[in-house]
Protein backbone atom coordinates (compact mmCIF):
# COMPACT_ATOMS: atom_id res chain seq x y z
CA UNK A 1 0.00 0.00 0.00
CA UNK A 2 1.03 3.52 -0.77
CA UNK A 3 0.90 6.14 1.98
CA UNK A 4 -1.18 8.77 0.98
CA UNK A 5 -2.13 11.57 3.83
CA UNK A 6 -2.94 14.42 1.21
CA UNK A 7 -3.99 14.90 -1.74
CA UNK A 8 -4.44 18.08 -4.43
CA UNK A 9 -6.92 18.57 -6.88
CA UNK A 10 -5.97 20.55 -9.60
CA UNK A 11 -9.23 21.85 -11.47
CA UNK A 12 -9.47 23.81 -15.09
CA UNK A 13 -12.69 25.15 -14.02
CA UNK A 14 -13.65 25.66 -17.61
CA UNK A 15 -14.38 22.44 -17.96
CA UNK A 16 -17.70 21.64 -17.72
CA UNK A 17 -18.73 20.28 -14.26
CA UNK A 18 -15.21 20.32 -12.87
CA UNK A 19 -15.85 22.23 -10.04
CA UNK A 20 -19.07 19.57 -8.77
CA UNK A 21 -16.67 16.81 -9.93
CA UNK A 22 -13.67 18.15 -7.83
CA UNK A 23 -16.29 18.37 -4.60
CA UNK A 24 -17.29 14.72 -5.56
CA UNK A 25 -13.53 13.54 -5.45
CA UNK A 26 -13.12 15.89 -1.92
CA UNK A 27 -15.87 13.74 -0.53
CA UNK A 28 -14.71 10.71 -1.38
CA UNK A 29 -11.19 11.32 -0.09
CA UNK A 30 -12.09 12.78 3.14
CA UNK A 31 -14.56 9.64 3.50
CA UNK A 32 -11.03 7.86 3.38
CA UNK A 33 -9.58 9.96 5.76
CA UNK A 34 -7.62 11.63 3.09
CA UNK A 35 -7.07 15.52 3.33
CA UNK A 36 -7.20 17.47 0.25
CA UNK A 37 -6.38 20.79 -1.19
CA UNK A 38 -8.16 22.53 -3.79
CA UNK A 39 -6.42 24.75 -6.69
CA UNK A 40 -7.73 26.45 -9.97
CA UNK A 41 -5.45 26.58 -12.70
CA UNK A 42 -3.98 30.22 -13.69
CA UNK A 43 -4.94 31.48 -9.90
CA UNK A 44 -2.27 32.12 -6.98
CA UNK A 45 -2.07 28.84 -5.31
CA UNK A 46 -3.55 30.08 -2.07
CA UNK A 47 -3.69 27.90 0.83
CA UNK A 48 -2.53 25.25 -0.63
CA UNK A 49 0.27 24.76 1.72
CA UNK A 50 3.64 23.03 1.89
CA UNK A 51 3.68 21.37 -1.85
CA UNK A 52 6.40 19.01 -0.76
CA UNK A 53 3.24 17.74 1.85
CA UNK A 54 1.41 16.71 -0.97
CA UNK A 55 1.63 13.17 -1.54
CA UNK A 56 -0.98 12.71 -4.85
CA UNK A 57 -2.45 15.94 -7.28
CA UNK A 58 -5.11 14.51 -9.22
CA UNK A 59 -5.77 16.85 -12.49
CA UNK A 60 -9.06 17.56 -13.82
CA UNK A 61 -9.08 18.77 -17.20
CA UNK A 62 -7.38 17.87 -20.79
CA UNK A 63 -3.82 17.66 -21.73
CA UNK A 64 -3.08 21.14 -20.66
CA UNK A 65 -4.29 20.82 -16.95
CA UNK A 66 -1.84 18.55 -16.99
CA UNK A 67 1.10 20.44 -18.60
CA UNK A 68 0.33 23.04 -15.68
CA UNK A 69 0.08 20.70 -13.08
CA UNK A 70 3.47 19.34 -14.24
CA UNK A 71 5.42 22.35 -14.33
CA UNK A 72 3.61 23.49 -10.59
CA UNK A 73 5.17 19.96 -8.88
CA UNK A 74 8.32 19.29 -10.90
CA UNK A 75 10.55 20.39 -8.14
CA UNK A 76 8.98 17.58 -5.48
CA UNK A 77 8.62 15.00 -8.30
CA UNK A 78 4.78 14.90 -7.21
CA UNK A 79 2.50 11.76 -8.88
CA UNK A 80 -0.21 13.15 -10.90
CA UNK A 81 -3.36 11.24 -11.65
CA UNK A 82 -4.56 12.90 -14.88
CA UNK A 83 -8.54 12.51 -15.36
CA UNK A 84 -10.02 13.75 -18.71
CA UNK A 85 -12.35 16.08 -19.10
CA UNK A 86 -11.32 17.29 -22.34
CA UNK A 87 -11.73 15.68 -25.92
CA UNK A 88 -8.36 14.55 -26.99
CA UNK A 89 -6.25 13.62 -24.72
CA UNK A 90 -2.71 12.00 -25.15
CA UNK A 91 -1.46 12.35 -21.50
CA UNK A 92 -4.81 12.11 -19.77
CA UNK A 93 -5.70 8.35 -20.10
CA UNK A 94 -8.01 8.22 -17.27
CA UNK A 95 -11.60 8.88 -17.46
CA UNK A 96 -13.99 10.50 -15.00
CA UNK A 97 -15.59 7.23 -14.64
CA UNK A 98 -12.63 5.32 -13.98
CA UNK A 99 -10.93 7.26 -11.74
CA UNK A 100 -12.04 5.36 -8.07
CA UNK A 101 -10.43 2.01 -9.76
CA UNK A 102 -7.44 3.92 -10.60
CA UNK A 103 -7.08 5.80 -7.44
CA UNK A 104 -7.71 2.77 -5.85
CA UNK A 105 -5.55 0.33 -7.88
CA UNK A 106 -2.52 3.08 -7.47
CA UNK A 107 -2.95 3.69 -3.50
CA UNK A 108 -2.74 -0.49 -3.39
CA UNK A 109 0.42 -0.59 -6.00
CA UNK A 110 -1.42 -2.60 -8.80
CA UNK A 111 -0.73 0.92 -11.06
CA UNK A 112 2.27 2.47 -11.85
CA UNK A 113 3.65 5.36 -12.93
CA UNK A 114 5.52 6.50 -16.10
CA UNK A 115 8.42 9.20 -15.01
CA UNK A 116 7.98 11.44 -17.94
CA UNK A 117 11.14 13.52 -18.92
CA UNK A 118 11.04 17.54 -18.55
CA UNK A 119 13.09 20.35 -20.07
CA UNK A 120 15.00 22.72 -18.71
CA UNK A 121 14.70 26.15 -20.18
CA UNK A 122 17.34 28.99 -19.72
CA UNK A 123 17.56 32.45 -21.54
CA UNK A 124 20.46 34.30 -21.63
CA UNK A 125 20.93 38.05 -22.68
CA UNK A 126 24.46 39.53 -22.99
CA UNK A 127 26.23 36.43 -21.07
CA UNK A 128 23.47 36.88 -18.01
CA UNK A 129 20.45 35.16 -17.24
CA UNK A 130 17.19 36.76 -17.67
CA UNK A 131 14.48 33.83 -17.69
CA UNK A 132 14.39 30.36 -16.95
CA UNK A 133 11.11 27.78 -17.79
CA UNK A 134 10.22 24.05 -17.27
CA UNK A 135 8.14 22.06 -19.33
CA UNK A 136 6.81 18.84 -19.98
CA UNK A 137 5.61 19.07 -23.58
CA UNK A 138 8.13 21.22 -25.97
CA UNK A 139 10.11 24.70 -26.54
CA UNK A 140 9.60 26.55 -29.20
CA UNK A 141 11.34 29.11 -30.85
CA UNK A 142 9.50 30.70 -33.86
CA UNK A 143 8.70 33.99 -35.16
CA UNK A 144 5.78 36.03 -33.83
CA UNK A 145 3.53 36.22 -37.26
CA UNK A 146 2.67 33.81 -40.52
CA UNK A 147 5.14 32.74 -42.54
CA UNK A 148 8.04 34.42 -41.42
CA UNK A 149 11.74 33.06 -42.33
CA UNK A 150 13.96 33.03 -39.30
CA UNK A 151 17.85 32.67 -38.64
CA UNK A 152 18.62 30.39 -35.72
CA UNK A 153 22.16 29.18 -34.88
CA UNK A 154 22.20 25.63 -33.43
CA UNK A 155 24.40 23.81 -31.20
CA UNK A 156 24.11 20.33 -29.53
CA UNK A 157 26.78 19.30 -26.82
CA UNK A 158 28.64 22.43 -28.49
CA UNK A 159 29.28 21.23 -31.56
CA UNK A 160 27.48 23.77 -34.38
CA UNK A 161 24.82 22.22 -36.54
CA UNK A 162 24.49 25.54 -38.19
CA UNK A 163 22.27 27.90 -38.64
CA UNK A 164 18.35 26.78 -39.51
CA UNK A 165 16.41 28.64 -41.84
CA UNK A 166 13.15 27.93 -40.92
CA UNK A 167 9.78 29.73 -39.18
CA UNK A 168 11.51 28.16 -36.21
CA UNK A 169 12.55 25.06 -34.43
CA UNK A 170 10.77 22.73 -31.53
CA UNK A 171 12.47 21.00 -28.90
CA UNK A 172 10.29 18.43 -27.40
CA UNK A 173 10.08 15.60 -25.16
CA UNK A 174 8.81 12.05 -25.83
CA UNK A 175 5.43 13.23 -24.28
CA UNK A 176 5.46 16.18 -26.65
CA UNK A 177 5.92 14.37 -29.52
CA UNK A 178 2.53 13.47 -30.25
CA UNK A 179 1.88 17.75 -29.81
CA UNK A 180 3.40 20.18 -32.38
CA UNK A 181 6.52 18.42 -33.44
CA UNK A 182 4.70 15.43 -34.96
CA UNK A 183 2.53 17.75 -36.62
CA UNK A 184 5.81 19.89 -38.29
CA UNK A 185 7.50 16.11 -39.23
CA UNK A 186 8.98 14.88 -36.47
CA UNK A 187 8.47 11.05 -35.08
CA UNK A 188 6.53 9.69 -32.08
CA UNK A 189 8.33 7.98 -29.23
CA UNK A 190 7.31 6.09 -25.96
CA UNK A 191 6.73 8.65 -23.08
CA UNK A 192 9.06 6.54 -20.86
CA UNK A 193 11.93 7.00 -23.20
CA UNK A 194 14.75 9.78 -21.91
CA UNK A 195 15.58 11.82 -25.30
CA UNK A 196 14.68 14.78 -26.57
CA UNK A 197 13.30 15.64 -30.39
CA UNK A 198 14.94 18.92 -32.49
CA UNK A 199 12.07 19.65 -35.29
CA UNK A 200 12.70 22.55 -37.79
CA UNK A 201 9.37 24.39 -38.63
CA UNK A 202 9.40 24.42 -42.17
CA UNK A 203 13.43 24.32 -42.69
CA UNK A 204 14.37 26.52 -45.82
CA UNK A 205 16.71 23.41 -46.89
CA UNK A 206 14.76 20.07 -47.16
CA UNK A 207 17.93 18.58 -45.72
CA UNK A 208 17.37 20.20 -42.40
CA UNK A 209 15.57 16.70 -40.98
CA UNK A 210 14.10 16.19 -36.99
CA UNK A 211 17.30 14.61 -34.64
CA UNK A 212 16.64 12.94 -31.44
CA UNK A 213 19.23 13.39 -29.05
CA UNK A 214 19.65 11.75 -25.27
CA UNK A 215 17.70 13.89 -22.62
CA UNK A 216 21.57 14.58 -21.36
CA UNK A 217 22.58 16.72 -24.11
CA UNK A 218 22.26 20.59 -24.00
CA UNK A 219 20.88 21.94 -26.81
CA UNK A 220 21.31 26.05 -27.12
CA UNK A 221 19.90 27.85 -29.88
CA UNK A 222 21.25 31.49 -30.72
CA UNK A 223 18.88 34.29 -32.39
CA UNK A 224 21.16 35.62 -35.05
CA UNK A 225 20.93 39.09 -36.39
CA UNK A 226 19.31 41.52 -38.76
CA UNK A 227 16.00 38.61 -38.12
CA UNK A 228 12.78 39.92 -40.21
CA UNK A 229 10.40 39.55 -37.46
CA UNK A 230 10.17 39.16 -33.59
CA UNK A 231 11.33 35.89 -32.02
CA UNK A 232 9.14 34.41 -29.67
CA UNK A 233 10.04 31.67 -27.13
CA UNK A 234 6.91 29.21 -26.41
CA UNK A 235 7.04 26.49 -23.45
CA UNK A 236 4.47 23.77 -23.78
CA UNK A 237 2.21 26.27 -25.13
CA UNK A 238 1.32 28.15 -22.17
CA UNK A 239 4.29 30.48 -21.38
CA UNK A 240 5.62 33.27 -24.04
CA UNK A 241 8.64 35.18 -23.84
CA UNK A 242 10.09 37.83 -26.47
CA UNK A 243 13.23 37.07 -27.60
CA UNK A 244 16.06 39.27 -28.67
CA UNK A 245 18.85 39.29 -31.39
CA UNK A 246 21.95 37.53 -29.92
CA UNK A 247 19.65 35.97 -27.07
CA UNK A 248 20.89 32.25 -26.40
CA UNK A 249 18.21 29.80 -25.49
CA UNK A 250 19.80 26.45 -23.46
CA UNK A 251 17.89 23.86 -23.65
CA UNK A 252 18.59 20.11 -21.43
CA UNK A 253 16.79 17.79 -19.21
CA UNK A 254 15.18 18.88 -15.91
CA UNK A 255 16.67 17.97 -12.90
CA UNK A 256 13.57 15.61 -11.95
CA UNK A 257 10.98 13.95 -13.81
CA UNK A 258 7.57 13.55 -13.20
CA UNK A 259 5.55 10.75 -12.20
CA UNK A 260 2.29 10.40 -14.81
CA UNK A 261 -0.15 7.32 -13.07
CA UNK A 262 -0.61 4.95 -15.85
CA UNK A 263 -4.05 3.65 -16.95
CA UNK A 264 -4.81 -0.40 -16.80
CA UNK A 265 -7.52 0.25 -19.68
CA UNK A 266 -5.57 1.36 -22.69
CA UNK A 267 -2.20 1.77 -23.76
CA UNK A 268 0.09 4.49 -25.30
CA UNK A 269 0.37 2.13 -28.38
CA UNK A 270 -3.62 1.91 -28.53
CA UNK A 271 -3.94 5.70 -27.13
CA UNK A 272 -2.03 6.92 -30.52
CA UNK A 273 -4.13 4.63 -32.72
CA UNK A 274 -7.53 5.80 -31.57
CA UNK A 275 -6.37 9.79 -31.74
CA UNK A 276 -4.58 9.56 -34.97
CA UNK A 277 -7.41 7.41 -36.18
CA UNK A 278 -4.98 4.52 -37.27
CA UNK A 279 -7.36 2.11 -39.04
CA UNK A 280 -4.77 -0.16 -40.19
CA UNK A 281 -6.89 -1.05 -43.89
CA UNK A 282 -6.22 1.53 -46.70
CA UNK A 283 -6.87 4.34 -45.71
CA UNK A 284 -5.16 3.63 -42.41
Amino acid sequence: MRKINKVLIIVNRKKKDSLSIAGEIRSYLQEKNIETAQHETETDLGEIGKLQEIDLAISLGGDGTVLYASRLLADFSIPVMPINLGTFGFITEVSFSEWINAFEEYRSGVLGVSPRVMVDVSVFREGDLIRHFKGLNDVVVNADGIAKLLYLNVDINHENLGIYRADGVIIATPTGSTAYSIAAGGPIMHPDMTSMILTPICPFSLSNRPIVVPSSDIIKIRVEEEQRAKVILTVDGQLTFPLEERDEIHITEFKHRIPIIRSDKRSFFGVVKSKLRWSGGNNA
